[in-house]
């Protein structure tokens, strides 16, 4: 993982972050972390090119779109995906991103990575699951693996 964790908590602490590439499986993960961060008060936007509504929420087909604007975006897409909205995010002028890994690739491109670097776009990747006070069991394991690996960020001192 290269993110660090002042990223990861600055990303935490927006409330309003639209979740791009959402599922319209209600099973799917990518909708169980979007009912959790809403639950925890998240004003969270879900962005699927293919829904009107998912979760009871008006459901938007691009960023540009959305209004009012996010603080921020959660990506669920596909890698090569991710490289098309970053690009987005730059020209919306949103300030942070989150690129979802979970064990593999996920959403992370290290050409997008590269991108919001060079656009003054921050950037964390993982789980946020991993980073939400109290979260469930698999997530706090996940969590302790990582640390174990040495590939958990640290809190800054």
């Amino acid at each position: 993982m290269s993110t660090n964790r002042a990223d990861i908590d600055d990303f935490l602490a927006q409330r309003r972050i639209a979740m791009v590439g959402i599922s319209r499986d209600p099973r799917d993960f990518s909708r169980k972390l979007f009912r959790e961060m809403r639950s925890r008060g998240y004003d969270i936007v879900p962005v699927n090119l293919f829904a009107e509504e998912l979760e009871g929420e008006d459901c938007f087909q691009c960023l540009q779109v959305v209004q009012p604007k996010v603080d921020g975006v959660l990506l669920m897409t596909p890698p090569w995906e991710t490289e098309r909205v970053v690009h987005e995010c730059a020209e919306l002028g949103v300030p942070r991103v989150w690129m979802y890994r979970a064990g593999k690739r996920g959403a992370v491109s290290e050409k997008a990575v590269e991108f919001c670097h060079t656009h003054g776009i921050r950037v964390a990747e993982g789980c946020p699951y991993m980073f939400l006070e109290a979260s469930g069991f698999p997530h706090r394991v996940h969590g302790f693996l990582l640390r174990l690996a040495g590939h958990y960020p640290a809190k800054a001192a």
